[in-house]
């Protein structure tokens, strides 16, 4: 059950704001989200350690529970990779488990309790944090920036620099003679940097999009005890209705931030198809 942070802000306007504040540092563009970089940073390292330890610990007889969900996990992405990716790459299939362990780890921060991690943090002096990386749309575009050089990358490695630049002037509408191909590279130039600046737009803003409404609802439904006590003294009929509305939305949530962090995994897979296929 989501509660209130027991020196929270006093109305649900305060509340909410206070909660979609970074711990940060510097302005605009040059801001640093400190909260959401440590986050990243422990997550990620959980992760390095979780794999590298079951891998170390792992036997050929009757493996614990532990080492088959993992195992599962590892075939079950291997083999998407396998059905997806064309080309030959050793790198593809352990890029799609990372990608899809540590966005699934950082989605899955927002099962926590809204004022738990917030709530310890101001006991020792900080006032804003935001526990959930990929609400951040600082962290999902960077992710997207990743995939996109990586496109570029094996867009490169598998055609050559010729070929590659080449298909910006070729495709989609290819044609015969010089001429022809000359009148048809502007067109084909346009489309293709469009094509290229909407993956990483779309990548970012996909994940952000969900993961900052999910954050945002856990928020509201945390808001009906303060509206309560704010109010009449509903308080008994809000509190409640607080706990059924936070264990449905949990319910249904953990569904999205898997959902999300599949998605994200095949577009990066698909994207990297796509830039090592010779058209």
């Amino acid at each position: 059950m989501r509660t209130m942070a027991a020196e929270g802000p006093e109305n649900m306007t305060g509340y909410i704001s206070h909660h979609l504040v970074h711990l940060s540092t510097g302005e605009g563009f040059r801001a640093l989200h400190l909260d959401s970089i440590f986050f990243k940073l422990v997550l990620a390292l959980f992760f390095i350690v979780l794999f590298i330890g079951v891998a170390r610990r792992a036997t050929s007889g009757v493996p614990g529970k532990l080492q088959c969900a993992i195992e599962m996990l590892v075939e079950w992405v291997d083999g998407l990779v396998k059905e997806t990716f064309h080309g030959r790459s050793q790198l593809i299939a352990p890029l799609a488990l990372t990608v899809f362990c540590l966005t699934f780890l950082m989605n899955f921060m927002d099962m926590l309790p809204v004022d738990l991690l917030p709530a310890a943090a101001h006991h020792v002096g900080i006032e804003h944090l935001r526990v959930v990386p990929t609400a951040d749309l600082s962290t999902t575009f960077g992710m997207a920036i990743c995939v996109f050089l990586l496109i570029q990358y094996y867009g490169i490695k598998h055609k050559g620099l010729g070929g590659f630049l080449t298909e910006f002037v070729t495709v989609p509408f290819h044609a015969d003679g010089i001429v022809a191909k000359i009148l048809l590279a502007p067109a084909n130039l346009l489309l293709r940097l469009i094509e290229e600046g909407v993956r990483p737009v779309s990548l970012s803003l996909r994940l952000f999009g969900n993961m900052y409404a999910g954050e945002l609802i856990f928020i509201l439904i945390a808001c009906m005890t303060l509206g309560a006590s704010l109010g009449s003294g509903l308080t008994y009929v809000m509190g409640p209705l607080q706990l059924i509305a936070g264990f449905v939305w949990t319910g249904f949530h953990v569904l999205i931030i898997t959902l999300q962090a599949f998605i994200f995994m095949m577009l990066t897979v698909v994207y990297l198809s796509m830039a090592a296929e010779h058209h």
